[in-house]
């Protein structure tokens, strides 16, 4: 892949993560697990796994977002630590976002073609919540699409390498 392509797709990664990045600080910040009236203790620790697993994507989000902004400054630009940066990002953001380690969520792969949303939530979860992943879920389908490639390619690559 050229140059100018993976350095174009760096750049829309960057401008992805600045927004989501964004989106998560505010809810963070502005949302408390006793705002949302929980009403018993299951729910709670339900709600607390959900906040747990937005603050570590807000985390990878802002590193992915920071790799990309070093590489993108540098002259000449890096190709490989671009890609290797657009793989990590996809493993560490999109496929969170997706499945999370902790299984505060799913993906229900079925939505896609009922173009509904397809992140489902285990249990009733509060409408603020709802509408955060709900804002989130469209842009990161875009960005895992386009970075589906590096899945492939960079393994590829690394294990030729070796």
């Amino acid at each position: 892949m050229g140059n100018s392509l993976v350095q174009t797709q760096l750049n829309d990664v960057k401008e992805f993560l600045t927004q989501t990045v964004t989106v998560l600080e505010n809810f963070l910040n502005e949302t408390t697990i006793s705002q949302l009236n929980v009403s018993n203790d299951e729910e709670h620790t339900y709600i607390k796994m959900i906040f747990s697993n937005l603050r570590k994507l807000a985390v990878y989000s802002e590193e992915g977002l920071e790799a990309c902004s070093v590489i993108l400054q540098s002259e000449p630009f890096q190709k490989p630590a671009a890609e290797k940066t657009l793989y990590k990002i996809y493993h560490q953001c999109i496929e969170e976002f997706f499945s999370p380690k902790n299984d505060a969520w799913y993906e229900d792969s079925r939505s896609a073609y009922t173009g509904k949303n397809s992140i489902k939530f285990y249990h009733s979860v509060p409408e603020s919540i709802s509408k955060l992943v709900k804002s989130l879920e469209a842009d990161f389908q875009r960005i895992r699409e386009e970075l589906e490639y590096y899945e492939t390619d960079y393994r590829t690559k690394m294990i030729q390498s070796k």
